[in-house]
């Protein structure tokens, strides 16, 4: 049989070689005339031979998806696929239809199919704790192929032959999504279950998963979250995630520290916070957070909140607390009449804050580094004219955008050219039409050009690649300052900031010349 293609070119050639039942029957007769030994082998029928010659061909050889592209299938078949999908979000459904492998022209696509399918699963997995377990199918082969793990527990020395597998450790959820991107080659992340997911892919040694669920955590890292992710980071050993957690704590230390998140880490973590040089927070912050945790964990071991349990809890931690650093007022307000103190630790502190002759204290009377704020100027020069800078309530605006991920802690402004003079100033910061933060405070101008800070109460998060606006509302003398020969784009240590021309501008602000000369951030 010769085979060709379109064009009419040869491709293969079969030959067959067969032995008709006549022929068969001629040659036993002709062999029955032989010895035994001969006589018993040729009554049986010879089997069919073939040969495949394959000519040479100068085409590259190509997959399955080169060669199928992924099209919209028919009407008809659209319903078949959306119903097999549909039938692996629901578990143990079998595919009923015939020749279904025919619907997906790719074998990702059809490996995908058996994603939590019971057809042709060969083993199951009981996942969760006790109460809450879930049953799920698998496929040894697929999970061996995706998993180190999983091919020893399958087809290692010691490999076990059950049918049923109990996961107790890890959560439905987060097993699923790891399922999906070992069928599906997907990874499908949410915020409530990506540690349970990290932990499942960590657990399992599949560490592409692991890596996307680690920068899925680094991009929603915020406050809030950064005291929870600082203690998983740990547990799970990576120590990029914790950079960036120890980043954002100790820049936005107050607000991590007031977070209900703060209260949920392990003892541990909060040593290691409470001895952060770098935190970026008020001494009487920390403590009123150490006293929230304590609390919470006397909840966690079943004990009463009292002060006495408190002070057990937090053991030799509390020491960590640097109380003498603390403002005088904040200290016989706060710290000396929680009661967490004993009498003599009270007395001595006051003591401290008083007395020539300082007694021995157990806390650390060194008050903490904090961070130094870096300020981007983009002006390179400034100037005053009779006639400029006014405001009379209009808005001043620049656009910006940073390369890392930057805290801005406030604006440096210009100030009146006319002599000293006091101003009031309303700062804000918006991404994309949102306030971000804004504040209302005074400075104090001395008639100089220098430039005078005017901060946030808390510093704000600032992304990378996204451009946000800062605006300021000034009401004081009419002649100030005002920048000239601006830049648009100012290195400034390790981050790149570049300005753009804002909308919101209504007082003649721009890249140019105008206000807001500097930008103080943490980075």
């Amino acid at each position: 049989i010769l085979m060709v293609d379109e064009k009419g070119k040869n491709m293969k050639c079969l030959t067959f070689f067969l032995m008709l039942p006549e022929t068969v029957k001629n040659r036993s007769k002709k062999n029955s005339k032989k010895g035994n030994s001969s006589s018993s082998s040729s009554s049986k029928l010879p089997p069919v031979c073939y040969e495949i010659i394959t000519l040479k061909t100068k085409k590259k050889k190509k997959m399955a998806a080169d060669i199928f592209p992924r099209k919209k299938p028919a009407n008809t078949n659209t319903t078949a696929v959306q119903q097999y999908h549909q039938q692996n979000l629901n578990n143990n459904n079998t595919i009923p239809a015939p020749n279904w492998q025919g619907l997906y022209p790719t074998i990702r696509e059809r490996n995908a199919v058996m994603f939590n399918n019971d057809l042709m699963a060969d083993v199951h997995f009981v996942v969760g704790p006790p109460g809450g377990t879930q049953r799920l199918p698998g496929h040894k082969y697929v999970l061996a192929v995706g998993s180190s793990v999983f091919h020893a527990m399958f087809y290692g020395e010691l490999a076990e032959d059950k049918d049923e597998i109990r996961i107790p450790d890890v959560e439905p959820a987060a097993f699923l999504a790891m399922l999906k991107y070992i069928y599906c080659d997907e990874i499908d992340l949410a915020a409530d279950t990506v540690l349970a997911t990290l932990y499942a892919a960590k657990k399992y040694i599949v560490p592409h998963l692991a890596r996307a669920c680690v920068n899925f955590l680094e991009t929603s890292l915020s406050a809030k979250n950064a005291c929870v992710l600082l203690s998983q980071s740990c547990l799970f050993e990576e120590p990029d995630l914790t950079q960036r957690c120890w980043e954002v704590i100790d820049a936005q230390a107050e607000l991590a520290l007031k977070s209900e998140g703060f209260c949920d880490i392990d003892f541990q973590t909060l040593e290691s916070i409470l001895r952060r040089e770098t935190l970026n927070a008020k001494e009487i912050v920390v403590f009123e957070a150490a006293l929230n945790w304590a609390e919470v964990e006397c909840q966690r071991q079943e004990l009463t909140a009292t002060i006495e349990n408190k002070r057990k809890v937090l053991g030799k931690a509390l020491y960590l607390i640097r109380i003498p650093t603390m403002a005088l007022d904040d200290f016989a307000n706060g710290a000396a009449q929680s009661g967490i103190l004993t009498l003599n630790e009270t007395n001595d502190i006051f003591l401290w804050y008083t007395a020539a002759k300082k007694p021995e204290l157990q806390f650390v009377s060194k008050p903490r580094k904090g961070l130094v704020p870096q300020r981007c100027h983009r002006f390179q020069s400034c100037a005053y004219r009779s006639n400029q800078w006014r405001y009379r309530g209009r808005c001043d605006s620049i656009q910006f955008a940073v390369d890392k991920r930057v805290f801005i802690a406030g604006f440096g402004l210009y100030g009146s050219s006319c002599g000293s003079a006091e101003y009031s100033a309303k700062i804000e910061l918006k991404r994309q039409g949102v306030i971000l933060c804004q504040n209302l405070s005074k400075y104090f101008s001395d008639g100089s050009s220098n430039t005078f800070p005017v901060w946030f109460e808390y510093p704000v998060q600032i992304e990378p690649d996204t451009f946000y606006t800062a605006s300021v509302i000034l009401d004081g003398n009419e002649l100030s300052y005002f920048g000239q020969e601006g830049m648009t784009e100012v290195q400034c240590g390790k981050v790149t900031v570049q300005f753009q021309c804002s909308s919101d501008s209504t007082n003649g602000t721009g890249v140019q010349g105008g206000q807001i000369p500097e930008l103080i951030f943490y980075a």
